[in-house]
């Protein structure tokens, strides 16, 4: 387990994705510190537009728009995303007062961590455990002695495999969420 898909993959995702939640409370202090909090405010109107951007790679996907590379696109989309959520992250602060606003934080976290799942652990994980057999393999294991000292290794690809699953409902209920703060930020201020 010393090479395994959790320690070697896992753990610097988890460590990598605090600090990008981290990095959204700094900014948020030091708007605080520097009493420059309204900027908060613009920031979750360039954070939604810039999310609405990304979504030229879905766009692409289902053939609905011509131009750009899938690839480039999603290169477009993964570092949009990123940055439009952490300006939103900072937009909502930690001095929401309502459930919708909380949920919505919720939402965008897991939506952000889902993404980054496909993007990065997947595709790494992948690749560990490939070398992993190969190694398990070479060093003249039978392919049930491989099985049994990768068995949790086959868990963790299987249940991270399923991330679309997670990320696709949650981009609309966090799409449906703003909508709703939107509209009510329209009509009661």
């Amino acid at each position: 387990m010393k090479n395994g898909i959790i320690l070697k993959d896992v753990i610097p995702f988890i460590l990598w994705f605090s600090i990008m939640i981290f990095s959204a409370i700094i900014l948020d202090f030091v708007l605080h510190f520097f009493d420059i909090v309204f900027i908060g405010r613009y920031l979750g109107f360039l954070g939604t537009f810039t999310i609405l951007i990304s979504f030229f790679y879905s766009l692409k996907k289902r053939k609905l728009i011509g131009f750009g590379t899938p690839k480039g696109l999603l290169d477009f989309h993964e570092y949009l995303a990123l940055s439009g959520s952490i300006m939103i992250l900072v937009h909502a602060g930690i001095h929401v007062h309502s459930i919708l606003p909380w949920l919505a934080i919720l939402i965008l976290i897991i939506n952000v961590a889902s993404g980054l799942v496909g993007k990065y652990i997947l595709h790494q994980a992948n690749q560990t455990m490939i070398n992993r057999k190969l190694k398990l393999k070479n060093s003249g294991l039978s392919d049930e002695e491989i099985t049994k000292k990768i068995f949790w290794d086959t868990i963790t690809m299987d249940s991270m495999k399923k991330w679309r699953k997670i990320h696709l409902p949650i981009t609309y209920f966090l799409g449906l969420f703003s909508l709703i703060h939107i509209i009510s930020i329209l009509f009661f201020n």
